[in-house]
């Protein structure tokens, strides 16, 4: 049987306790390296592999020391600390040099929990948007990034720029760097932690909306809070998920956006913050 893209890409092979192997995959090629979010998913794969993990995840932060080159890679993940119902967790992801050496390409902190049924309220309501199934699929230029084929995208605003003239999407500030979207993995796949972490990462960055200026990009950190439960995510099955995404301040060659993840029932399943940097 087939593995699914991105089960592929996760694929993980112990090497001793929290130690793993795995090996990039070229349907989740980005410009430089594999798509940042897949990378992270990979991060929190560790995680929810370790033998000794408590509960699920309610946090991961991701930090992009260098690009992934094609090819093998190490994990190491750790619980640094485990609490009554919560666990602190250190990610490395390593590849060997062109001398050689081990060298860290990626860094994570993450936090899981054991859950308790308690007061629980969503503050902010998701949107109100035509369905996915009224939408035309936005399929990416051929000759563009690979990773792009892995998702059924179906747009609601804030599209990728047509004409690169440097004009903003909107005179208002505050609707210049938004961009609304239905998204799933195609092909479809149960929503699982890992999946959603990846999703978290595929709002294209803020700064060409607002510009309409293709500038080189990097993502620095990138932070994913889950809200959901994993029976939530298994009630959400292999449905699309509304994405919402807006730049918030662009200083000296770094800007950090933020983004929502919610089901099409509208339950707010993640948010996420991450800094890009850019290049005038």
């Amino acid at each position: 049987m087939t593995l699914h893209a991105f089960d592929d890409a996760l694929q993980l092979t112990a090497q001793g306790s929290g130690q793993y192997q795995g090996l990039t995959s070229p349907a989740w090629w980005n410009m430089v390296g594999p798509f940042g979010g897949v990378t992270a998913a990979v991060a929190l794969q560790a995680i929810m592999l370790h033998p000794e993990r408590l509960g699920d995840p309610i946090s991961l932060t991701v930090n992009y020391a260098s690009g992934l080159v094609q090819g093998a890679f190490a994990v190491s993940a750790q619980a640094v600390r485990t609490n009554r119902s919560t666990q602190h967790w250190l990610v490395t992801l390593s590849q060997t040099d062109a001398q050689g050496a081990s060298a860290v390409v990626l860094t994570a902190t993450a936090i899981t929990a054991v859950r308790r049924d308690t007061w629980s309220a969503n503050d902010l309501p998701m949107p109100i948007v035509p369905p996915p199934e009224g939408l035309v699929r936005t399929h990416p230029p051929a000759g563009t990034v690979e990773w792009l084929n892995r998702y059924d995208m179906r747009l609601v605003s804030g599209p990728i720029p047509s004409r690169w003239d440097g004009g903003a999407a909107s005179p208002d500030p505050a609707l210049a760097s938004l961009s609304q979207l239905w998204v799933r993995d195609d092909p479809a796949r149960t929503l699982d932690f890992a999946a959603l972490a990846a999703l978290a990462d595929v709002f294209f960055p803020r700064i060409w909306l607002r510009r309409a200026v293709m500038v080189p990009v990097g993502t620095v950190s990138l932070t994913v809070y889950f809200h959901a439960t994993a029976a939530q995510l298994r009630e959400t099955g292999n449905g699309y998920l509304l994405g919402q995404a807006r730049g918030q301040a662009f200083c000296n060659g770094y800007f950090d956006q933020a983004g929502q993840l919610w089901s099409a029932a509208g339950h707010l399943l993640a948010t996420t913050h991450q800094l890009v940097y850019y290049k005038k």
